[in-house]
C-alpha cells in the first residue's frame, strides 16, 4: 500500500494546473509501466483495461483527475511539498483528488489479473476535470469500450454520491434604450434586469429530486452602465443554474427563457444531472453496508457521462481548493478496502 502514497507524494510534487497536465500524466504512466501495465493514452488522459478484458462483460470504469486548481491564498505550507504530520499528508491536490485516484488505482491494480469477475475494469486518470474542459476525460469516452457504470473518485468521505446536480450557467442581457439620467429620457435596462433577477428570485421548478431536491437558481453577477449620468440601454446578469435529474440543461434554460424578458444565452448544455436509481445494484450494495447516500450539489466529470455513475472517495470536499489542503493516510486505506469490499459483490 505504501507505494500509492509515494506515488501521491509525487504528483503533489508536480504541478499540475488544468491544461498543464502533461508531467503529471507522465508520473502515472511511468508508474503503470512499472507495474506491467499496458496504457493507453490520448493528450493528458491515460487508460488501462483490466488483463482479462472479456467483449461480453459490461465495464465498469474507475475515474478520478490529475489536474488541480491553483494554490489558494493563504496557504502556510509549500503547495508543491508533500508534508506529513502524523496521520495528515498535506499538499495542492492531495484531497482533490490525488487521494481518489491512486485509491481507485490501487482498487484497480489489486483486480487486475482477476478473470473470474462478471465484469471489466477500465482505470481512467484524466486531465481538465477542474475547469469542465473539453480536452480531458470528454476525449477519452468514445476511445473506451462501452461503459455500465462509473465510479468517480472525489472526496466524500467514502459517503456515497448516487447523484450530482447538473451545472447550467446563463448569460442574460436586458436591453432598453439610452439617454441622459437628469431627464425623463430611455429605458432602463438595469431596471428591466433587477425585474427578471426578482422573477427567478422567486421561481420554482415544478419537479422536485428525492435525492438532489429542488433545481437551485442564483443569480450571481450583473453589469450595466458606462457613465453615472447615461441611462443604461443593456444591463448583462449570469445566473448560476444547479438542475436535478428532471430537467435537461437544454429544457431548463428553455424555461427560463420563457420565464424572463432579457435574452438568455446558455455558455453550453453540456454538463447535466447524473447518478444512479436507489435500485441500482451498487446502490444496493452500499446500503447493505449502512453507508450515507446521499446528492451531490457540486458538479464533476459525472456531468459529461450518459451511463450510471456515482462520485465515491476518501477525504472530504470540505477541504477541497482550501489553503493547507490535506488527506488522512489513514483515508486513502480505508477507502482502497471498501471499493475492494464493494466491487467483490456487485454483479451488474
Amino acid at each position: 500500500m505504501e507505494k500509492y502514497i509515494e506515488l501521491l507524494k509525487t504528483l503533489i510534487s508536480t504541478p499540475s494546473y488544468s491544461k498543464e497536465e502533461a508531467n503529471a500524466a507522465a508520473v502515472m504512466r511511468a508508474f503503470l509501466e512499472k507495474e506491467n501495465i499496458p496504457f493507453l493514452t490520448k493528450e493528458n488522459n491515460t487508460w488501462a483495461y483490466s488483463k482479462s478484458f472479456e467483449s461480453g462483460k459490461p465495464t465498469i470504469m474507475l475515474n478520478s483527475h490529475i489536474d488541480t486548481v491553483r494554490p489558494a491564498q493563504g496557504y502556510t505550507k509549500d503547495p508543491f511539498s508533500p508534508i506529513t504530520e502524523g496521520d495528515k499528508l498535506y499538499g495542492l491536490g492531495s484531497n482533490d483528488a490525488g487521494g481518489p485516484l491512486v485509491s481507485l488505482l490501487a482498487t484497480f491494480i489489486h483486480f487486475y489479473e482477476r478473470d473470474d469477475l462478471p465484469y471489466n475494469l477500465v482505470f481512467v486518470a484524466s486531465a481538465e476535470e477542474e475547469i469542465s474542459g473539453r480536452r480531458g476525460l470528454e476525449i477519452v469516452l468514445s476511445e473506451i469500450k462501452p461503459i455500465a457504470f462509473a465510479i468517480v473518485g472525489e472526496p466524500t468521505k467514502m459517503d456515497l454520491a448516487m447523484a450530482e446536480k447538473g451545472l447550467l450557467v446563463l448569460d442574460c442581457y436586458a436591453h432598453g434604450k439610452s439617454g441622459h439620467a437628469a431627464r425623463e429620457e430611455g429605458e432602463n435596462a438595469l431596471y428591466k434586469a433587477i425585474q427578471d433577477i426578482e422573477k427567478l428570485r422567486n421561481f420554482e421548478f415544478d419537479q422536485v429530486s428525492k435525492v438532489l431536491g429542488k433545481v437551485k437558481i442564483s443569480v450571481t453577477q450583473i453589469e450595466a452602465g458606462t457613465q453615472h449620468n447615461v441611462v443604461p440601454d443593456i444591463c448583462h446578469f449570469v445566473a448560476d443554474v444547479r438542475t436535478n435529474e428532471f430537467y435537461t440543461n437544454k429544457e431548463a434554460a428553455r424555461i427560463i427563457d420563457e420565464l424572463i424578458e432579457s435574452e438568455v444565452k446558455p455558455r453550453s448544455v453540456r454538463l447535466n444531472s447524473s447518478g444512479i436509481s436507489e435500485e441500482h445494484p451498487f446502490a444496493q450494495l452500499v446500503k447493505k453496508r449502512g453507508i450515507t447516500v446521499y446528492g451531490s450539489p457540486t458538479t464533476s466529470d459525472q456531468a459529461i457521462m450518459s451511463f450510471p455513475s456515482v462520485k465515491m472517495g476518501p477525504g472530504d470536499s470540505a477541504r477541497s481548493h482550501t489553503a493547507d489542503e490535506f488527506i488522512y493516510i489513514s483515508e486513502i486505506y480505508a477507502g482502497i478496502e471498501r471499493y475492494i469490499d464493494i466491487l467483490e459483490e456487485l454483479k451488474l
